[in-house]
């Protein structure tokens, strides 16, 4: 018998949204897309290597038409500067049909790692002056403890601006390949718990803030 969470995932649709160059094939975000199938979608920015916001912006819409063909709610499943676009895609489109936005280690745009590759081999300067303003669904910011592109703090910071519960994990690093989570069944676990196929009790420590 299907559990909860198979159910669910039939009839969902996902949209994948990667940091700076995408995720590689071993990143989490790889593995679940290709045991998603066609029910899930990835941006395809022109500007991969040096990211321009209105161009991820615009691959966001983009992939979400083809997603939305499935006619199934979708969830966008985002990592890196992918939270930001996501972020900016969703306040231009507060009534669109969207279930929930699983961010996981939205890089500190003000922090002085981020700063530091713009001015040298990464350069995401569009990104910078991006605004933390309540998101229009569900939400779950996901961060660690040692991201060193996001001090915890900041990560609390943003869920709290964007209205959205939290989760900081201990000792996964920018929460990528390099942190060697393979599948990372957890984060499966946490983005069951936003769209609602496992649902954590109320008011657990690990999590603030969700908008209903």
């Amino acid at each position: 018998m299907a559990t909860t969470s198979e159910r669910w995932q039939a009839v969902v649709a996902y949209l994948i949204i990667p940091g700076i160059d995408g995720s590689d094939e071993q990143h989490w975000q790889s593995l679940w897309e290709r045991e998603w199938g066609p029910a899930a979608v990835r941006i395809a920015p022109a500007s991969w290597s040096v990211p321009d916001l209105d161009d991820w912006v615009e691959a966001v819409q983009v992939a979400h038409d083809e997603v939305s063909r499935h006619d199934r709610p979708v969830v966008l499943v985002a990592h890196s500067l992918g939270c930001w676009a996501a972020a900016r895609w969703l306040d231009g489109n507060a009534s669109g049909p969207v279930a929930g936005a699983f961010l996981v280690a939205p890089p500190d745009p003000r922090g002085e790692v981020f700063a530091s590759r713009v001015r040298t081999s990464q350069p995401a300067a569009t990104f910078i002056e991006t605004s933390t303003r309540p998101l229009p669904c569900p939400a779950l910011v996901v961060g660690s403890s040692d991201d060193p592109y996001c001090a915890p703090e900041a990560t609390v910071d943003f869920a709290a601006r964007w209205q959205a519960r939290r989760h900081v994990a201990d000792g996964l690093g920018h929460i990528n390949s390099t942190s060697g989570l393979g599948a990372w069944p957890q984060g499966r676990a946490l983005l069951d718990s936003l769209t609602g196929s496992d649902r954590p009790p109320h008011g657990t420590s690990s999590t603030s803030g969700c908008r209903r």
